[in-house]
């Protein structure tokens, strides 16, 4: 039986003698949530969903790491905002003051999408956690065992750790950063820690003030620890090598005596090509994703292949390819399409089961997301003209194709109108020049040659003449004017645009012709107003 990633690691956690999993994942709040560092967000409800669905408990949570330090300013963001470089994320101001606070600024957009996404989860903040005491006996315990962290760490390091090097950074009470401190002692009796700030500024500090942190790779195991976590994704930078987890495994197994959760690493998502950047400016978010695909679309291109596969998105003209596919395995799961072959078949349908926002909902009502680029820009935002269009070119699914427009339920037309959206909006913020037409509502004052216009003429007296109700039989017949005019196929093509939209090129020439009014297009070949 074939079985996706997914499914699989669902089955390795029914293994693990524990009442409930707990699928954690984390994003640092240091600028905008894109749809890679979102990545583990997307893996762990999955990996929850499927867990209840074979009879285990699970929860999903989500930690914003909050309390970490602003190491690059993020894009938008002014200039100005680098005298904040160094403090945690959770002290510094909103941006553009319609938040509290630049954590929520940020993780906002995310949040606000989860609903959309059919993300359930429990979200949790660094910064409140250490606030609230919830990190307050791993921080004891972690330096009570500093000789034990320390050794690990220095299992993986060139240069092993001072003698006096604690795994805790407070934040400075004079500059207010938390990356530019050194904890150097540490009180038990009065749970004080003694540090000195590269500002010059030294001080003392109590653990449970909220006021500091611990190191990454300590703050990782125990917050393993605290919530129970048996399964979490993550980037593949943590996953090398000596890295993340192999050294918070370690600290979590001898210093907190906890199992350290199953790993799942995932590559990163590029775009365009390019790693995506916060600083830089360099990314896509979830919310940009919902402003022009529906949301299976985005679990579709996360989970079509598996985590360790280089991904890499853009939202330009291979969108169309790409929402080609996600349309032909979404009418195979729906039964509305045969697949290439059988074994592809099963494969389409067990992707988009993990994909599917909803178990059990019925068949969306989604026409061809790249033929309606072409059905828009001919009939506007006029839901039953583009319906029309659609039907008259066949292409509708078997269980639309007998349909009218009025027939549509509640649910159908809203499918449909969202799907209008989608391409609506993506032809007007990434949809390239030449896929863009409108329809000219007078002749254009172009000259042709006598062959071209003969063509022309020949072609409105085909279509008086003769009714089409397919696209493919048209073409052809088109073919057989260009012939008997001993045209070039470009040359024939090129004439219609011409005379139409004003310009050389536009869509496929007789879907196009179809799609538009017969007594217009008759009489915009024969060049008459």
């Amino acid at each position: 039986m074939m079985k996706h990633w997914i499914e699989r690691i669902a089955d390795d956690l029914k293994q693990w003698n524990v009442e409930k999993h707990v699928i954690a994942s984390g994003t640092s709040i240091s600028g905008s949530i894109h749809i890679g560092n979102s990545c583990d967000v997307f893996i762990a409800n999955a990996v929850g969903k499927q867990l209840k669905e074979i009879g285990e408990k699970s929860e999903t949570i989500w930690i914003a790491d909050d309390h970490d330090p602003l190491r690059k300013v993020p894009h938008p963001l002014p200039e100005s905002y680098d005298k904040y470089l160094g403090m945690p994320y959770s002290n510094i101001p909103c941006p553009d003051g319609c938040c509290d606070s630049f954590v929520e600024h940020f993780e906002k957009p995310l949040l606000d999408v989860l609903d959309d996404f059919g993300i359930e989860l429990t979200a949790k903040s660094g910064f409140e956690m250490y606030r609230d005491g919830t990190y307050d006996e791993s921080i004891k315990i972690s330096l009570k065992k500093v000789a034990e962290i320390r050794k690990i760490f220095n299992q993986y390091r060139e240069h092993p750790l001072a003698d006096d090097w604690l795994p805790y950074n407070p934040i400075c009470d004079e500059c207010g950063r938390v990356n530019t401190t050194t904890a150097y002692d540490y009180n038990e009796n009065r749970d004080e820690i003694s540090y000195k700030c590269e500002c010059g500024h030294d001080g003392t500090m109590n653990i449970t003030s909220g006021n500091g942190k611990l190191t990454w790779r300590v703050e990782w195991a125990a917050r393993w620890k605290i919530f129970g976590v048996t399964c979490e994704p993550f980037g593949k930078d943590h996953a090398a090598s000596g890295g993340s987890y192999d050294v918070s495994k370690i600290i979590s197994e001898e210093i907190f005596d906890y199992k350290a959760p199953y790993p799942v690493p995932y590559e990163w998502i590029t775009l365009n090509g390019d790693a995506m950047s916060k600083s830089q400016g360099v990314f896509f978010s979830p919310q940009q994703w919902l402003e022009i695909g529906p949301a299976e679309s985005l679990n579709y291109f996360i989970f079509r292949s598996k985590p360790m596969k280089h991904k890499d998105f853009t939202p330009n003209m291979a969108f169309l390819d790409f929402m080609d596919q996600f349309d032909k395995v979404e009418k195979v799961f729906f039964s509305e399409e045969d697949a290439p072959s059988q074994k592809e078949g099963k494969k389409f349908k067990k992707i988009y089961e993990i994909a599917q926002i909803h178990s059990g909902e019925a068949l969306p009502f989604r026409p061809p997301y790249r033929f309606l680029t072409v059905a828009y820009q001919i009939a506007g935002n006029n839901p039953e003209k583009i319906f029309e269009i659609v039907k008259k070119n066949s292409q509708l699914t078997k269980s639309f194709e007998e349909k009218e427009f009025g027939d549509l339920t509640e649910k159908e037309l809203d499918e449909f109108n969202q799907r209008i959206s989608h391409v609506k909006n993506w032809l007007e913020k990434y949809g390239p020049k030449f896929v863009k037409f409108q329809v000219m509502k007078k002749i254009p004052r172009l000259e042709l040659p006598d062959e071209q216009k003969a063509f022309l003429k020949d072609l409105a007296n085909l279509l008086e003449e003769k009714e089409f109700n397919s696209a493919e039989t048209l073409h052809d017949e088109m073919y057989e004017v260009l012939n008997s005019h001993g045209l070039k196929p470009q040359k024939g093509f090129q004439a219609i645009y011409k005379m139409i939209l004003g310009q050389k090129q536009g869509p496929k020439a007789a879907s196009f012709i179809l799609s538009l009014d017969k007594d217009f297009v008759v009489k915009r070949l024969r060049m008459e107003e």
